[in-house]
């Protein structure tokens, strides 16, 4: 069985490199259809977004990627398919571990966009406080499930 947690850790996706190659992955997001927002560490939501409320996030994590991934090129957006996407891993500029994985640890993204409603993901990592309040200034304190 291909659970929602195995297709994070080891599904096949593309990395996205350039800041162009956002863009354009943006906009295909935007392009219609559900989309279901998820912070790792909280509760997964039970509903997909609404478009404003999609919009508003793909705005905001833009700006806090542009603005705290100090690099010319992006690098910690996943995708797996950048022509179709469906599912969309964003990695936390502040926890981004060994690229390698020579340390033998798994680091999840911080947030995840899927078209099907994401399942619960384990992490031993607790989630800062920052971006919690992050999470609850963009959606407005409002209940995500």
């Amino acid at each position: 069985m291909n659970t929602f947690s195995q297709r994070i850790l080891n599904g096949s996706f593309r990395g996205v490199l350039r800041w162009s190659q956002l863009d354009a992955l943006w906009a295909r997001v935007r392009d219609g259809g559900e989309w279901y927002v998820y912070l790792v560490g909280e509760p997964p939501p039970e509903r997909a977004e609404s478009p404003a409320s999609l919009e508003r996030f793909i705005t905001e994590i833009d700006a806090l990627l542009r603005r705290e991934h100090e690099h010319d090129y992006c690098g910690i957006v996943y995708t797996d398919d950048a022509d179709s996407p469906g599912l969309v891993k964003i990695y936390d500029p502040h926890n981004l571990g060994a690229s390698c994985g020579s340390s033998g640890l798994k680091i999840l993204p911080r947030w995840i966009l899927s078209r099907t409603p994401p399942e619960a993901l384990e992490t031993p990592e607790i989630l800062p406080e920052g971006r919690r309040r992050w999470w609850r200034r963009l959606f407005g304190g409002e209940a995500r499930r």
